[in-house]
């Protein structure tokens, strides 16, 4: 009786066994199955135009926030600044950044490990870079002025356009990189160095932004919470966001024969599906285009010299048609209205905080392992901290109107970051479409299989 009942048992388990694997098996060959067509598939759409979605855009209205609509943003973008930008950053004068690429992580022992030669960055030979970088043309130091401290709660819309005699070498209160000691510092030709993949992933990729988001910059779903907090939070979020498009737009898909193209799943896991990502990328974009139209009259003003005679003209020529571009003033004229934060008593001391938590994630960029992207992340970080300096610069007092003074490195950093997002919105708005069709069709013909296969099992047991 016994042995009767233990047969019976062992049989019914070894009919489970019979199931269990097989189905095992099916989900992992449909798995592998997906991954595989997904990577020839993003493979076939590198250099394919983009399908553009029909109907309704998923993105209309007013970007949050901001005083321009998502359909006037990407019709500027694509006609005037996009083309623009492209132009202006591989001039000589806004191609070299100085970056001090060598230091010690503030907060932790740096363990950080590139799995790619691309992770590196070649160094400008001393002979390479213009001559006029090496000895910069100093404000006198009556003329300088430091806002570090001062209570600035009333936002002026207005720059002093006071002509412009030269660079300065002030430290920028937004960030924490010490730009005047120029024996650490070294430059960058930033069109040999472009932002993409390097393989920087893992912990010490993840540890970078946890401690920029959970420490320095958590996300304010409050009521409470104001509008100050929330836009340093959105900044941030939009940075990244186009940093992680970048990685997609400029990945390795082969590394045996060294092909690269566009990952649409990674752009479409890391952002595409989050419509805040989007939004937030649009938010920055906007943001930092403000601050430029905002010193359009100081920026004019600026001595674009390299010692290339007609290069440096068309640089400033190139400054002047998109600073005074007849559509960007008549369609998006006030990208962002400053004038309406840090109001109320405690304006300067918010103010003063924010500044304090965007000093410590500027500080994080020297805790980046991968050396390339610890050049594009101070870049970005120095640009972003540039355009808060530029609207939020005025200290606010009566008949007092503060000049604004900025490095040659700000300037080169800010245009950079702005071209950076507007590479970010375009291929957003060209190959989002795309990224979402490719990846939910994956999705379904996954789900569908899966299915499929499921039935068959099913059936197989009723049968038995």
């Amino acid at each position: 009786m016994v042995n009767s009942e233990f047969k019976k048992k062992k049989g019914f388990g070894a009919k489970w066994v019979w199931v269990v694997v097989p189905l095992i098996a099916a989900i992992v060959a449909i798995a592998v199955s997906s991954r595989n067509s997904s990577k020839v598939s993003l493979v076939r759409v590198i250099g394919k135009a983009c399908q553009c979605a029909r109907g309704t855009p998923k993105y209309s209205g007013i970007v949050e926030d901001c005083c321009c609509d998502y359909e006037t943003v990407d019709h500027l973008n694509k006609e005037v600044l996009y083309p623009s930008l492209q132009e202006l950053v591989k001039t000589p004068f806004f191609r070299y950044f100085k970056a001090k690429l060598w230091c010690d992580c503030p907060f932790w022992p740096d363990d950080g490990m590139c799995r790619l030669r691309d992770c590196t960055v070649c160094e400008c030979a001393d002979n390479e870079f213009p001559e006029s970088f090496k000895k910069p043309n100093r404000l006198p130091l009556n003329d300088l002025v430091c806002q570090e401290g001062k209570p600035e709660a009333a936002v002026d819309r207005t720059l002093d356009s006071k002509a412009f005699k030269g660079w300065t070498e002030i430290d920028n209160p937004w960030t924490n990189d010490d730009e005047t000691d120029n024996d650490e510092m070294t430059y960058v030709n930033l069109l040999l160095n472009p932002e993409r993949y390097t393989g920087f992933t893992g912990p010490s990729a993840r540890r970078i932004w946890d401690a920029v988001y959970s420490e320095n910059c958590p996300k304010y779903l409050s009521q409470e919470s104001c509008k100050e907090e929330k836009i340093l939070y959105k900044l941030i979020s939009g940075l990244h966001s186009s940093i992680s498009v970048h990685i997609a737009s400029g990945y390795l898909l082969d590394e045996a024969t060294n092909l690269w193209g566009h990952n649409l799943t990674l752009m479409y896991d890391r952002v595409i599906q989050y419509p805040d990502r989007v939004r937030n990328l649009y938010f920055t974009f906007l943001f930092v285009l403000r601050a430029v139209t905002k010193a359009a009259d100081y920026l004019e003003q600026a001595e674009y010299n390299t010692g290339n005679t007609n290069e440096d003209l068309k640089t400033e020529s190139l400054v002047k048609q998109l600073l005074y571009n007849p559509k960007l003033q008549s369609a998006c004229p006030v990208p962002f209205d400053e004038a309406k934060l840090w109001k109320g008593q405690s304006g300067p001391e918010l103010k003063q905080k924010i500044q304090h938590q965007f000093r410590n994630i500027s500080a994080l960029m020297d805790c980046v392992g991968c050396e390339k992207c610890r050049l594009w992340g101070k870049l970005q970080v120095l640009g972003l901290g540039t355009a808060l300096k530029i609207l939020f610069s005025d200290d606010g007092q009566e008949n007092m109107v503060q000049t604004l003074q900025l490095q040659r490195n700000e300037v080169i950093a800010l245009m950079n970051l702005l071209n950076r997002l507007s590479e970010s919105v375009k291929f957003v708005h060209e190959m989002g479409p795309t990224a979402e069709r490719l990846t939910e069709g994956h999705l379904f013909g996954y789900t569908k299989a899966l299915i499929s296969s499921l039935k068959k099992i099913w059936s197989s047991i009723l049968q038995t």
